[in-house]
């Protein structure tokens, strides 16, 4: 996976209260280099954070798709927010490797880039982003984007 091309000044370094946790067996997760992908998007946005980011099977993604957005099939991402505010992220991420993996192919990318959108992704509804309606998803889109170019 390659590194972040940001280097954030240590001043700058925000307060994050990470749990990573693998339970997909599709690829192998580099936790430092995903914790460096967090710690990035927060110190960017100054932000703090309180987060959980659970790697998952798409078997859990189509099991939490569908009991929490009536949903049928996996989906890359899920995000629950747990009260976050202007100043510090609090919530918990799902995310689906295998979809990661489909999707590079389907986007011409690679699975780690697609892994690194999704982060981001969670992180931008956890900001209060959504993508609902099509105007509301062009912003976030547009908001991912950048934040993809300037960060990774």
């Amino acid at each position: 996976m390659p590194r972040s091309k940001s280097s954030w000044p240590s001043t700058e370094a925000r307060e994050l209260n990470l749990t990573l946790v693998n339970r997909q067996r599709d690829r192998p997760l580099d936790r430092a280099q995903i914790r460096g992908w967090v710690r990035d998007v927060l110190a960017e946005q100054q932000q703090d954070g309180e987060l959980v980011v659970q790697f998952v099977s798409a078997r859990r993604s189509t099991e939490l798709n569908g009991k929490f957005l009536q949903h049928e099939g996996p989906t890359d991402i899920i995000t629950f927010d747990y009260g976050s505010t202007s100043q510090r992220l609090c919530g918990e991420l799902f995310i689906c490797v295998a979809e990661a993996i489909r999707q590079a192919g389907e986007f011409d990318t690679t699975w780690e880039e697609e892994l690194r959108r999704y982060v981001l992704h969670g992180l931008l509804h956890l900001r209060g982003f959504d993508d609902l309606d099509p105007a509301a998803r062009r912003t976030m889109k547009r908001e991912e984007n950048r934040l993809m170019r300037r960060i990774f």
